[in-house]
C-alpha cells in the first residue's frame, strides 16, 4: 500500500515537472526563438533611441549581454531580440504582464515594487537631485521654499521628493510631468524652478543638448540613494538566475568597464559605491 502511494506520488512529480518548465520564461524564450526587451525612450545615458530609432545606452547594452548568455545557456544557435517601447508609467505593468521578459532602463529596486515584480542584481547606484538654473542662486534643498518642482509621476524620485520637502518643512509646489523632456521645457520656460529626477540622467539631458550646458546646475546635495536593477516577472527563479549569471560575469571579469566607459566614461570613473557593487556581486558560478 505505501510503495502504491509512494509510486503514485512519484509519477505526478513526473508529470508535474514538465509543465512547470513549459511555463517559464526560459522555456517560453526557447519555444519563441526570442527574448522579447523594454526600453524607456528619453533615459540617455541608459536608455534612449539613437538617429537610426535602435535602442542604446548603458541598461541596453547590459540587456544584449543578457540575451546573448540565455542564448547559450539554452544552447540556441541565434536568439532574437525583439525591442518593445515602454513608457515610465507602464514599464512594470509590462514586465508584470508578461509583455516584455526583461526591463531595460533607469527602474529603482523598491520593497514595494518587488512586490509587483523581482529585480536583477543591481546594475547602477544613482541619487536623486534637482536640475535648476545655474543664475538662480539655489544651492540646496532647503533653498527651494516657495518654489516649484516638476517631477515625473509615478517614479521614486516623485514619492522620495515628496517625503524630503515634507520631512525638512520646505513649502514647496511639486508639479507633475509626464517624460523629462516635458520636465526640461517647463524649466526652459521658466515655469518652474527645478527638475527633479536621477542625477545621473539630468545630467545626460544636459549633455544631449549643447545649447542647455552652463545654463544649468544641479543640487549641492542628493535627497535620496537610487538602486538601479532589471526588472524581471515576479518568482521565476531560474530566470531570474539566468539572468544574474551574466551580470555576475561581468561584475567579477571586469567586462563591465567597457560597457562603462562606452555611455558614461565622460563624466568619470564609477563612483566609490558603485565600484564596491560591481564588485561584491562579481559572485563566483
Amino acid at each position: 500500500m505505501i510503495l502504491g502511494r509512494m509510486t503514485a506520488i512519484a509519477l505526478l512529480c513526473a508529470l508535474a515537472a514538465p509543465v512547470a518548465a513549459q511555463t517559464g520564461t526560459l522555456e517560453k524564450i526557447r519555444k519563441a526563438g526570442a527574448i522579447n526587451m523594454g526600453y524607456v525612450e528619453g533615459s540617455p545615458p541608459f536608455s534612449f533611441l539613437d538617429e537610426n530609432r535602435q535602442p542604446q545606452g548603458y541598461s541596453v547594452d547590459l540587456c544584449r549581454e543578457i540575451a546573448n548568455g540565455i542564448r547559450t545557456q539554452l544552447g540556441l544557435a541565434k536568439l532574437e531580440t525583439r525591442w518593445v517601447a515602454l513608457t515610465l508609467q507602464d514599464r512594470l505593468e509590462a514586465v508584470r504582464s508578461g509583455r516584455v521578459d526583461i526591463e531595460c532602463s533607469t527602474t529603482t529596486w523598491t520593497l514595494s515594487r518587488q512586490a509587483e515584480v523581482d529585480f536583477s542584481l543591481i546594475t547602477f547606484v544613482d541619487g536623486g537631485s534637482i536640475l535648476m538654473r545655474a543664475d538662480d542662486g539655489l544651492g540646496r534643498l532647503s533653498d527651494f521654499g516657495g518654489k516649484r518642482i516638476a517631477v515625473i509621476t509615478g517614479t521614486t524620485t516623485e514619492k522620495v521628493l515628496k517625503s524630503a520637502i515634507e520631512r525638512r518643512s520646505i513649502k514647496a509646489e511639486v508639479v507633475n510631468v509626464r517624460t523629462r523632456d516635458a520636465g526640461l521645457q517647463l524649466l526652459e520656460q521658466r515655469k518652474v524652478d527645478g527638475f527633479a529626477s536621477d542625477r545621473i540622467v539630468l545630467i545626460g539631458l544636459v549633455l544631449a543638448t549643447p545649447s542647455s550646458q552652463g545654463i544649468y546646475r544641479l543640487l549641492d546635495e542628493d535627497f535620496s540613494v537610487e538602486p538601479y536593477a532589471l526588472a524581471l516577472p515576479r518568482g521565476d527563479h531560474d530566470y531570474r538566475l539566468a539572468v544574474n549569471r551574466v551580470l555576475a560575469r561581468l561584475y567579477r571579469t571586469g567586462d563591465i568597464e567597457t560597457i562603462y566607459r562606452r555611455w558614461l566614461g565622460k563624466l568619470g570613473t564609477p563612483s566609490l559605491l558603485l565600484s564596491a557593487a560591481y564588485f561584491i556581486q562579481g559572485l563566483p558560478e
